[in-house]
């Protein structure tokens, strides 16, 4: 069994005339979705290599407070994605080949909401800090430093949660996740123990001081675009810089490597 952690924008974002949304409530209702329309090769890749039964944390992405929301399997296995070759689809590729699929999806089924909802801001929080800090934080003093009640994390699991591809690769639509980072996750969820607006106040501040002056700032940039939650997903490769022609036609269409979200396009049951 395998592990992974898929997005889906859960606010309203209108592609070709239809809104690409797909929340968890959306999820939930449906139960068993395609996830189609995800135009990256190395998300591609990661939904070929998933099994039946594979566990799925769900994200809500592209949003004010981005972070899981719920957990999923695999229902079906990777086939092809014929919404590339539908025009009216909001990630239509021209360049797919109907007898030679270039893009594939799979089916998830909805599992369960997660009882805390477990933010990035929470998750950026904990990577910045030690186990012990973790471990020292006192539940009844507001003052702390730390005042999480996440003592329940093991050092193995918070070391994990720091090497998620979520906090180091950050825009992939579709992620890997080590077992024991998904239990941590999981636990997280089960269990609960901060105050969202703590840990955002904290991702704040973080984001307001970078240190070491302009090489500080650079590396704060930087940081910000493997981490940050901007909607779209990052091309599997260096693209060269469009010229002005394309990027007026950019602003007149949806990148071909737009992050996919759903909705318009599911059957609701």
């Amino acid at each position: 069994m395998k592990f992974w952690l898929m997005k889906a924008e859960p606010d309203s974002r209108v592609v070709k005339g239809k809104d690409v949304k797909f929340s968890v409530d959306d999820f939930e209702k449906i139960d068993i979705t395609p996830w189609e329309g995800v135009r990256n090769h190395s998300a591609k890749l990661n939904m070929k290599s998933m099994e039946v039964g594979d566990q799925v944390l769900f994200y809500h992405s592209n949003c004010k407070t981005p972070g899981v929301t719920a957990i999923a399997t695999v229902h079906k296995e990777a086939y092809p994605d014929h919404t590339a070759w539908d025009s009216t689809h909001p990630y239509f590729d021209a360049k797919s080949d109907e007898s030679k699929p270039t893009w594939f999806m799979v089916d998830l089924k909805f599992k369960s909401r997660v009882a805390h909802f477990v933010s990035l801001s929470l998750l950026k929080h904990l990577k910045s800090m030690s186990y012990e800090d973790i471990q020292a934080a006192d539940k009844a003093d507001e003052s702390s430093s730390t005042p999480l009640q996440v003592q329940y994390l093991s050092e193995d699991e918070l070391s994990a949660i720091k090497e998620m591809p979520l906090l180091t690769q950050g825009r992939l639509s579709v992620q890997p996740v080590s077992e024991l980072a998904f239990q941590a996750v999981l636990k997280l969820g089960e269990m609960g123990g901060w105050e969202e607006a703590y840990v955002q106040k904290k991702a704040v501040a973080k984001a307001e001081k970078p240190k070491g002056g302009k090489k500080g700032a650079k590396r704060k940039a930087a940081d910000e675009s493997t981490e940050g939650e901007e909607g779209e997903e990052g091309p599997s490769q260096p693209e060269p810089a469009p010229s002005r022609a394309k990027k007026a036609r950019q602003k007149e269409q949806v990148p071909d490597n737009a992050r996919p979200t759903r909705q318009s396009t599911r059957k609701k049951t």
